[in-house]
């Protein structure tokens, strides 16, 4: 079993930032790539951003690339959304995701193993 907790969430202008971090506990997140998620009240969960278990491919949703990034750091079995020039429709509950399947990091919500709690973005205009 794998644990993630997810931190930094918070409430931002629109054009300011945030660093969302997913920690890890129960196993080593080495073996698993990993997505970020968000949800809107009233919608359904969408992808944002995926990385695969070694780092070396990463995925992103249209409306967030050029502007957010996703890391991780194996050592610290921790994965961060680092988000800039946020925007108002970016706000949602953000949620990481962990999987051996390819295809829950590439967007695919309901192939992801292990999820945690959420973490509230709000952005105001």
């Amino acid at each position: 079993q794998v644990q993630l907790v997810e931190s930094g969430g918070g409430l931002v202008q629109a054009g300011g930032s945030l660093r969302l971090s997913c920690a890890a506990s129960g196993r080593t997140l080495s073996s698993y790539g990993m997505g970020w998620f968000r949800q809107a009240p009233g919608k359904t969960r969408e992808f944002v951003v995926g990385i695969s278990w070694t780092g070396g491919n990463t995925y992103y949703a249209d409306s967030v690339k050029g502007r957010f990034t996703i890391s991780r750091d194996n050592a610290k079995n921790t994965v961060y959304l680092q988000m800039n020039s946020l925007k108002p429709e970016d706000t949602a509950v953000y949620y990481c995701a962990a999987s051996i399947r390819p295809s829950c990091y590439t967007g695919s919500y309901y192939s992801c193993d292990y999820w945690g709690q959420g973490t509230q973005v709000t952005v105001s205009s």
